[in-house]
């Protein structure tokens, strides 16, 4: 068990620093005294600024009460009411159980709800909850940018906020030193959750040397594999250290006109930071339309939620 650090005598310049405006957070009193690429890592982001384009679509085989309705149609995965809890409840008890204290939440302009969520409606008392807002939905990696000022000098988690990840890839990537990726194999996210082959078969492929690190973050296309074979791929589990964000500023737009993630993480890779590979035959709930509504309330039914 790591022995607590003395206070420092004399004022800490921390308890000089005005605090950010949402009253739950409060920046670690100890934050300089840790080698921080490489201590367990304390923070998390969560990139929630999507339009849920897929979400608001009306699919009359989606059987939602009428809460549910209500926040699919405007789009509000995080706020999915799920066995009487929101699913970032669920999300966010999940990473304070795998040690996680701080939590940033990427959130639009326009997205007022999530916010007042939690400064007005919940209290948590085991992880700390902050606000980023991302002007314009440019992207991932844009959505990654906004969240600087939280991350700091620190190391920090990113997922997805319609993506409920198993612990073990919280819990691993935490402890990990340096960058790292989590890892999904395409069989089991098929057969254990409630992603489909041809979805699953879309995302990027991660090859990785000897050592366990990635070598290459391999588009689907560029991969070439047939649908049906197994593969580690990228769900969009990261653990970053602060380079990231040069990478996240140096890279172009795609095609589609936003800068995404993975570029960044590549661009990286060939400036020389290593990404470890985490590699789990876990699956990864996807909430993503109408129609995962359901499946996912069954599949966290009886979990315990503790903010």
């Amino acid at each position: 068990m790591r022995a607590a650090l003395p206070r420092p005598v004399g004022e800490h310049p921390d308890d000089a620093a005005p605090l950010p405006r949402n009253p739950h957070y409060r920046p670690s009193r100890f934050r300089g005294y840790f080698p921080l690429v490489n201590a367990p890592a304390r923070k998390a982001v969560i990139l929630a600024r999507g339009l849920g384009t897929r979400m608001r679509r009306d699919d009359a085989a989606a059987a939602l009460d009428s809460s549910q309705a209500a926040t699919a149609a405007a789009g509000l995965k995080v706020l999915m009411p799920l066995g009487g809890r929101p699913f970032v409840h669920y999300v966010l008890s999940a990473l304070a159980d795998a040690g996680y204290a701080d939590v940033c939440l990427v959130i639009g302009p326009d997205r007022p709800e999530v916010r007042d969520h939690f400064e007005r409606e919940v209290k948590p008392r085991r992880i700390r909850i902050a606000f980023a807002v991302q002007d314009r939905p440019l992207g991932t990696a844009d959505a990654v940018l906004a969240a600087e000022a939280f991350a700091g000098a620190d190391r920090f988690l990113v997922i997805n906020s319609d993506n409920y990840y198993p612990i073990e890839a919280y819990r691993g990537l935490r402890t990990m030193d340096g960058a790292g990726i989590a890892a999904f194999w395409r069989k089991t996210l098929v057969s254990d959750g409630n992603l489909r082959p041809e979805r699953v078969a879309g995302f990027p492929v991660i090859e990785q040397d000897a050592s366990g690190y990635a070598t290459r973050l391999v588009e689907a296309a560029d991969a070439a594999l047939p649908p049906d074979a197994d593969a580690l791929i990228s769900m969009n589990c990261w653990m970053f250290t602060p380079r990231i964000f040069a990478a996240c500023r140096a890279i172009p737009p795609s095609p589609g006109g936003e800068l995404e993630i993975q570029a960044a993480v590549r661009l990286a890779m060939r400036e020389g930071e290593r990404f470890r590979v985490l590699a789990l035959r876990a699956p990864v709930l996807d909430l993503t339309a109408r129609g995962d509504v359901a499946y996912v309330t069954g599949r966290l039914a009886g979990a315990r939620v503790e903010l």
